[in-house]
């Protein structure tokens, strides 16, 4: 990574505007930086971009592992683009435990997305960050509408005790579930189904059909007993085939016609707020973390606070207040 004195913002901002991939590439490389002078670049740099950013449509896809999502998102990403879009994926990949890094290579799993112009593929290590959701994806996100992405799929891991955080920054939230139909739907993680926008069902193909159709049955009615994040959409619940292709065209359709009952209802602006305060906050608590993490004054302290709540000598309540103080 170029140091910021002699990373020009103004120039890469333009060329991000430019649509050029080798800039963007860049940029969000930039923005998952963990260096203090590289995170102070990119918070100009994406402040600069943000008149240019916003006119996407932002959808999360999310699911166990094994249900299919690269798999989708490389046939939904291949209609989108025959429809004349151009796709951003930010897939996020299970960090390992011992370097940080990406485990696993989506470009590798979206091989027709991989291969067009109209496309733009960015794996990032999860982190740790609960939903598996990168800490920076938010950025990215917009860094790829700049660059004149009108669709940004962002894909999750799949596994952690809450997929929020996906909520949190994309407009439409489709969960994808297997065909297995009756005792199975015991094991759905009822949070994940409140917050979804649509539940589709992977592998409604071959000997599969049936039981996917009855999957999508009891799942209709499951959702009948849930309240849903907007009285202006009733969450529909939907079959398809990832590897043949059919279905997939519906399932942008209901993406696209959520869209327009939210904007006519006004909670699509409302929820985009939302958002955008929910961001800050986000922010804000990364910030005061990395402080008590990366200066060496108040770490020394945290440490000598950590060491006298393991020995029994003060309360982590107690503990907790004396960091807080650490921080003003």
């Amino acid at each position: 990574m170029t140091s910021p004195k002699s990373l020009d913002i103004k120039a890469l901002a333009k060329d991000v505007r430019a649509g050029s991939r080798a800039a963007l590439a860049r940029a969000i490389t930039l923005v998952e930086s963990r260096r203090g002078d590289h995170q102070a670049a990119a918070r100009d740099l994406v402040q600069m971009l943000l008149p240019d950013t916003g006119k996407a449509v932002r959808v999360g896809i999310t699911g166990s592992p094994g249900v299919g999502k690269s798999t989708t998102i490389d046939a939904l990403g291949g209609y989108l683009i025959e429809q004349g879009h151009k796709v951003a994926v930010l897939a996020v990949d299970p960090s390992s435990a011992r370097s940080g890094g990406s485990i696993l290579g989506d470009k590798t799993r979206m091989a027709r997305l991989a291969a067009s112009d109209h496309a733009y593929i960015r794996p990032s290590p999860s982190s740790g960050t609960l939903g598996g959701v990168a800490a920076k994806t938010r950025e990215a996100m917009l860094l790829c509408e700049a660059a004149g992405f009108d669709v940004v799929l962002v894909e999750t891991v799949g596994i952690g005790q809450s997929e929020t955080a996906v909520c949190d920054m994309t407009d439409f939230f489709l969960a994808l579930m297997l065909p297995g139909g009756g005792d199975e739907l015991q094991g759905i993680k009822k949070g994940l189904v409140e917050l979804a926008d649509m539940i589709a069902i992977n592998k409604a193909d071959g000997d599969n059909l049936k039981r996917a159709n009855i999957t999508a049955a009891d799942y209709r009615g499951a959702l009948h007993i849930l309240a849903p994040r907007s009285e202006h959409w009733h969450p529909p619940v939907e079959t398809y085939s990832a590897l043949t292709g059919k279905g997939i065209a519906e399932l942008w359709q209901k993406i696209l016609d959520h869209r327009t009952a939210m904007n006519a209802s006004g909670d699509f602006a409302a929820r985009r707020r939302e958002q955008q305060v929910k961001w800050m906050w986000s922010m804000l608590e990364q910030r005061m973390l990395a402080r008590l993490r990366t200066e060496a004054s108040v770490r020394a302290r945290v440490k000598k606070i950590e060491a006298e709540v393991a020995g029994g000598h003060l309360t982590p309540a107690l503990a907790a207040e004396h960091i807080m103080e650490l921080l003003q």
